[in-house]
């Protein structure tokens, strides 16, 4: 084994340590109200009001701010039917500076899926025929359930329930309603169908989680699929020195998002792990920063 690639594999082991402290301390932070765990209460202290970048439930007992995805379904489908200027703009602020970085270095469901993943298990990747058509049900949900049934379909009382959290968001079931349920028994006597219903959702991601990278932010999340959409002109962007490249596809193989680094290192579905840096074996990958429009949109 060479000198350079041993440097390699041990840059790529400090490298990914890093990113899993980043994740823990970005969970812990977003959930510090530990006496919400044990009173089965919500927050409910000024923080609340401010919405964290990453898919973190309201209703989780230790949530210190709001989910975007709720806060925007929530603006969309109240009675006065305002638009969402406030969450709409800090979106687009998470989007432009950070794009998916939020999803791969942040976000606290993402980190339970990677954490799943490692489980020794014989894993698995889709068919391309299947996987690449899969990958837009997330515009689909960020359209469908996000943004059009709460701004139009409203019930007689002139609102519209929250249509993703109530019905399909798993981050949503496992630290808002089953955390609620286990601290406060009188609340499981009016757990029905809906909530059998999403923790069989709940279930399905997490089980296959462990077979395939990613399930939920390849195929469900609408917050990363509202990120995709900036991501080729956030301030973070990762750079492939082409006069390096051996194009020994390492990039590749490595990648949970199973994006074609040498072809698309920047696609909408990169959640800029850095996966793919650590791997390159000719140190022809790296983070940059940059705050020029004409900049950001070069490969």
């Amino acid at each position: 084994m060479s000198g350079m690639y041993r440097r390699r594999v041990k840059g790529a082991k400090k490298s990914g340590t890093r990113r899993r402290i980043v994740q823990l301390l970005a969970a812990a932070l977003a959930n510090g109200y530990l006496l919400g765990f044990q009173k089965g209460r919500i927050f409910t202290g000024g923080t609340k009001a401010v919405c964290v970048p990453v898919l973190n439930c309201y209703s989780c007992p230790g949530a210190l701010g709001a989910c975007p995805i709720g806060s925007l379904q929530a603006a969309l489908g109240g009675v006065k039917h305002r638009f969402p200027h406030y969450v709409l703009g800090l979106l687009l602020l998470f989007g432009v500076v950070l794009g998916r970085v939020v999803c791969g270095w942040l976000c606290p469901f993402g980190l339970l899926q990677d954490l799943l993943h490692k489980i020794p298990v014989p894993k698995r990747q889709l068919p391309q025929r299947i996987d690449r058509p899969a990958r837009y049900l997330k515009y689909g949900i960020l359209l469908v359930l996000v943004l059009l049934l709460p701004a139009f379909a409203r019930t007689a009382a002139g609102t519209a329930p929250p249509y993703f959290c109530q019905y399909l968001c798993p981050a949503g079931t496992l630290g808002g309603g089953i955390p609620l349920l286990l601290a406060d028994p009188a609340l499981r006597s009016l757990a029905g169908l809906l909530f059998s219903w999403k923790t069989l959702v709940l279930a399905g991601i997490l089980l296959a989680s462990l077979f395939l990278p990613r399930p939920f932010c390849r195929y469900l999340c609408p917050l990363g699929a509202f990120y995709g959409l900036f991501h080729r002109f956030s301030f973070v962007q990762l750079r492939l020195d082409r006069s390096k490249c051996v194009g020994c596809g390492a990039c590749e193989a490595v990648c949970p998002m199973a994006v074609k680094a040498m072809r698309d290192l920047n696609s909408p579905e990169c959640i800029r792990c850095g996966a793919c840096r650590s791997a390159c074996p000719a140190g022809a990958i790296s983070f940059s920063w940059n705050t020029k429009p004409e900049e950001r949109t070069t490969p």
